[in-house]
């Protein structure tokens, strides 16, 4: 009997260390890019979930659709205006998210080659520190139904 419980107990604790597997890379959700004209600027957002084990950064984005595409906070000023600043790179702790979100972190697509209206999709290629690159087909939504945030990212001027 003794040894019965001494297996069964030691079954239970081996499947219960196992859990649910790890990941082991960053995921990407909830994607979407603004809808824009050929020759203007987009905003790309998303949430970045890091299961890697490991810090990284977001270092950038490439995309077939825009001229560059760029890093930006946006972020008000002490004198009350939004601005919008360059970012080289965003940290991502391990097992942090980093939402990219209109009013603040956001990939901004410059520079447009086509128009990006509802229901079309862009690629968009992220780049990661240590993390291999993420492709993505990303749909283009309509601004009209976003917080009332401006089509380039930022808040409407008052």
């Amino acid at each position: 009997m003794k040894r019965r419980l001494m297996f069964v107990l030691a079954g239970t604790l081996l499947l219960s260390a196992c859990g649910a597997p790890k990941s082991n890379s960053i995921e990407v959700s909830n994607y979407w890019v603004r809808s824009a004209l050929s020759g203007g600027n987009s905003a790309a957002y998303m949430l970045l979930t890091n299961d890697t084990g490991q810090a990284d950064q977001l270092i950038g984005a490439s995309s077939d659709a825009a001229t560059a595409v760029e890093i930006h906070l946006s972020q008000m000023s002490t004198d009350g205006v939004m601005q919008m600043i360059h970012q080289q790179s965003v940290a991502i702790g391990s097992g942090a998210e980093l939402e990219l979100k209109p009013g603040s972190y956001h990939m901004m697509l410059i520079g447009l080659k086509q128009d990006l209206n509802v229901g079309d999709h862009i690629t968009l290629t992220i780049h990661f520190n240590n993390h291999a690159d993420i492709t993505l087909t990303v749909p283009v939504q309509d601004t009209a139904d976003m917080d009332g945030s401006g089509p380039d990212g930022h808040e409407p001027m008052p």
